[in-house]
């Protein structure tokens, strides 16, 4: 007979299975839009949105939140949209200069993350508005152009007012990731030995 801590313990990990499970998604629509299937590669995108969704719910609707949720989560929503702007921007669909924004964007954020850590001084894991807002516009530039590519309609003017945003909100999200983290950083004290 289960616990009472091992029941709570199941419940908890629901939302984070749905997470583990959009994370394998990730390979499976990268392959799809490498074989250029673009309609399975639109069906497991929304798949995935509608898991997060989901897992987001049942996490605050509940009480399932967990630390390891709150690593999860966000790793597997940028693991899977930096795959698929890598992915497209490979078959052509995305112009190499935003694939590189939007990957150089994550690599920054991840990089200031662990040398913080390495300072001993871990940086909270706070997602700002600006960062929610970017994530929403990749996220609709990625599902336009994969339906796009998938039922052979033309995107137009949409792509362009998608791509305009993602490339304003990338650059603002960076600026204030940076500026946050550098007023973080400077509660540091300088050690004894340090000039």
């Amino acid at each position: 007979m289960l616990s009472q801590a091992d029941s709570q313990e199941r419940r908890v990990s629901i939302p984070n299975i749905i997470t583990l499970a959009r994370i394998l998604l990730v390979p499976i629509i990268v392959w799809a839009i490498a074989s250029g299937q673009m309609e399975i590669a639109f069906g497991l995108f929304v798949v995935a949105g509608v898991s997060d969704a989901v897992d987001g719910f049942l996490a605050k609707r509940f009480n399932m939140s967990s630390e390891l949720g709150a690593l999860l989560d966000p790793l597997a929503d940028k693991a899977l949209l930096v795959s698929i702007y890598v992915a497209l921007g490979i078959w052509g669909a995305f112009p190499r200069w935003l694939v590189i924004l939007v990957v150089s964007r994550d690599i920054m954020i991840v990089g200031a993350v662990i040398v913080s850590w390495l300072f001993g001084k871990p940086i909270p894991m706070k997602p700002l508005m600006v960062s929610k807002l970017n994530t929403v516009a990749q996220v609709g530039l990625a599902a336009l152009v994969l339906a796009a590519l998938g039922f052979g309609f033309r995107p137009t003017p949409y792509e362009t007012i998608l791509m305009g945003c993602v490339t304003v909100l990338t650059l603002l999200s960076v600026a204030f990731y940076l500026v946050e983290w550098v007023r973080h950083m400077s509660t540091i004290e300088p050690s004894a030995g340090a000039k």
